[in-house]
């Protein structure tokens, strides 16, 4: 009698398992969760309407399970960043993802294929005019410290002959609309969209950094840091999630070393919060 009381649990333990296997659920029941913080460069409607299906494709070929944490803005993911909130996994570009690399000993795992570069650009009139010629002119980006701001603040180091900087637009995009509907005279943005609009005279780019990149806490277990870069190096090759990288203006991820980023965190050390 005794000796059938111990082995009743080993009994029940493997019934449970065969009806969970059984349902196909196994590994819902048992997937851990992990979060995704993404830099805030569309408003977080639409980070999580735009990252959803990699969300998707990650739940599929990890057996885990994402969860994507959009931030309003970016101060509030500057603020969330300083203060270790919880983070698995993040998506920055490279003066957040060396912070991340430097200060909290996250792992780069990849990156995107194209290089980074940012170019303020204008109408024609005060295009051809260069970077003095916009002083006093409106130009709008995003908020600080994304890097479109901050590099931005390098093009104008003297306070005295700076233009009007409007932190207010929503996208890159929505910063390239609001010079069409007259709202701004000029907009600092990445490259790659700049090329996207001819009738935008690009008056300054800066130099390249390493694209976006992923990476990893060190407290995400080793083997599945690994499963998701290797998930990320084939996401081209997935036909949902792949759109994302149509909307990156990227071809695919590609292997990312801390080296790559050594030093970029530096831009960061002239916004407030920073240690």
């Amino acid at each position: 009698m005794r000796g059938s009381c111990r082995s009743s649990p080993h009994r029940l333990a493997a019934a449970l398992l065969a009806v969970l296997g059984a349902g196909g659920v196994q590994q819902t029941v048992w997937a851990a969760d992990y979060t995704f913080r993404i830099e805030p460069a569309y408003p977080a409607d639409r980070v999580a309407e735009i990252y959803a299906p990699l969300m998707t494709y990650l739940n599929k070929t990890t057996g885990q399970h994402f969860t994507l944490v959009p931030t309003r803005n970016y101060h509030f993911y500057w603020r969330d960043m300083q203060n270790n909130v919880k983070t698995d996994f993040a998506f920055d570009e490279a003066h957040m993802a060396d912070y991340r690399i430097e200060k909290q000993h996250f792992e780069p795992l990849v990156h995107t294929a194209e290089p980074t570069s940012y170019t303020l650009v204008s109408n024609i009139d005060l295009g051809n005019k260069g970077l003095q010629g916009l002083v006093g002119h409106t130009i709008v980006t995003m908020g600080a410290p994304s890097l479109g701001y901050a590099l931005l603040l390098e093009f104008y180091p003297n306070p005295i002959l700076q233009p009007d900087i409007a932190t207010t637009a929503t996208s890159w995009r929505d910063a390239t609309d609001r010079v069409f509907g007259g709202e701004a005279d000029a907009a600092m943005i990445p490259t790659w969209l700049k090329d996207q609009y001819p009738n935008l005279t690009p008056v300054k780019t800066t130099h390249e950094y390493p694209g976006q990149c992923i990476t990893a806490s060190p407290d995400v277990p080793a083997d599945l840091r690994d499963k998701v870069k290797q998930a990320l190096l084939k996401l081209d090759t997935d036909a949902d999630a792949s759109k994302l990288l149509f909307d990156l203006g990227v071809t695919k991820f590609v292997p990312a070393t801390a080296k790559e980023y050594s030093g970029d965190e530096q831009i960061l050390k002239n916004f407030i919060g920073y240690k």
